[in-house]
């Protein structure tokens, strides 16, 4: 009798379970990979939402008043929220002008930054 050609059906059953276990692997290192890439874009859009706030405060001639602040501005097709304290460091003639950028509704600050302004008082 001639040897039949093909799988057996054991065979088979073995290859699918391999199959579907390096896909599950597959998938989930993708939507991993996936998240961290959307979490990377959300800091950098943070970064230059704040870079952009504080050339706005270098660039417009409006003084600068000591205080905390609370924003929300769209960028990047977002809203976001900016905690801005400002305060006045004493002896130097610098402000010193601290952001702190979230997602409008989160409370996770996705970028802080703190930058010292030299810029001139009120007539």
């Amino acid at each position: 009798m001639k040897a039949e050609k093909g799988f057996t059906l054991l065979e088979i059953m073995v290859a699918l379970a391999i199959f579907a276990t390096l896909s599950a692997a597959i998938m989930s290192a993708s939507s991993y990979v996936l998240g961290q890439s959307a979490r990377v874009e959300s800091r950098l859009f943070a970064a230059w939402l704040a870079d952009n706030h504080l050339s706005d405060l270098q660039l417009h001639p409006q003084p600068l008043t000591e205080g905390q602040t609370v924003l929300t501005l769209n960028f990047a097709q977002r809203d976001w929220r900016v905690q801005q304290r400002i305060a006045r460091e004493p002896g130097t003639g610098l402000w010193r002008v601290e952001l702190e950028v979230s997602p409008v509704g989160s409370s996770q600050v996705m970028q802080t930054v703190v930058q010292w302004l030299a810029v001139k008082d009120a007539p």
